[in-house]
C-alpha cells in the first residue's frame, strides 16, 4: 500500500524508483570521471610551460649546441604528449560524461512518457498530491529535469573547454587549470545528492 493514500500506479512508482537508483548510480561514475580530469589538465598546463620554457632556450650558446636537432625533437616530444592528453579527454573522458548525460536523459524521457501515456488516470488519482514521507509525483518529475539539465549544462561545459585546447595556444593550456576549477565546481554541486535525499523514503518503500 501506497502511504497515507497515496495511489500512483505502481507502473509509475515502479518507474521512478529504477530512474532514481539509475542516477544514484550514474552519478558517482559522474564524479569519478570529474576527478580523473584534474591530473590532465594540470599536466596539460605544466607542458605548456615546458614548451614556452624551451622557446626560450638559445641552444646555439649552450653546451647542447653539438645538437642542432635536439630543439625540433623535444619540441615534437611534448606536443605528442600534449596531443595525447588531449585524446584521452576527448576519446575518454568526454565519452564516460556523454554517456551519463544520455542515459539519464533516456531515463527521464522514459518516466515522462509514461506519465503521459497514464495521463488521465494520474490526474484522477491522488498522485500528484504530496504525502507526508514521500513527494508528490509533480515535485518527483521536476526533479528529474533538473537532474537532466544539470548533467546536459555541465557537460557542455567540460566540452568547450577541451575542444578549445590546443598546442597552438599555449597561454590558453596554462590557463587550463583555473578553468577547470570553475568547471569542476559546477560539476560537483549538489544538485543531483539533493534530489536523491528527497526522494530516498521513497527509494527505501516496498
Amino acid at each position: 500500500m501506497d502511504p497515507e493514500g497515496l495511489a500512483c500506479p505502481h507502473p509509475v512508482h515502479s518507474a521512478l524508483r529504477k530512474c532514481f537508483r539509475d542516477l544514484r548510480e550514474q552519478n558517482e561514475g559522474w564524479k569519478r570521471t570529474l576527478a580523473a580530469c584534474t591530473p590532465l589538465f594540470a599536466s596539460l598546463a605544466n607542458l605548456a610551460e615546458q614548451m614556452r620554457a624551451l622557446r626560450k632556450v638559445a641552444f646555439g650558446k649552450s653546451p647542447l649546441r653539438g645538437f642542432p636537432d635536439l630543439p625540433e625533437r623535444l619540441g615534437r616530444k611534448q606536443r605528442g604528449a600534449v596531443e595525447a592528453l588531449l585524446e584521452e579527454l576527448h576519446q575518454d573522458k568526454l565519452q564516460e560524461l556523454q554517456k551519463v548525460r544520455d542515459a539519464v536523459a533516456v531515463r527521464v524521457s522514459g518516466v515522462s512518457l509514461l506519465c503521459e501515456q497514464l495521463g488521465d488516470e494520474l490526474v484522477s488519482t491522488k498522485a500528484f498530491q504530496r504525502s507526508a514521507l514521500w513527494p508528490s509525483l509533480a515535485e518527483m518529475l521536476e526533479w528529474l529535469l533538473d537532474a537532466e539539465a544539470f548533467y546536459h549544462h555541465v557537460y557542455l561545459e567540460v566540452k568547450l573547454l577541451v575542444l578549445q585546447a590546443s598546442c597552438e595556444d599555449l597561454a590558453g593550456l596554462q590557463a587550463l587549470p583555473a578553468a577547470w576549477a570553475q568547471a569542476l565546481q559546477h560539476g560537483q554541486q549538489s544538485v543531483v545528492e539533493d534530489v536523491l535525499l528527497k526522494v530516498c523514503f521513497f527509494l527505501e518503500a516496498p
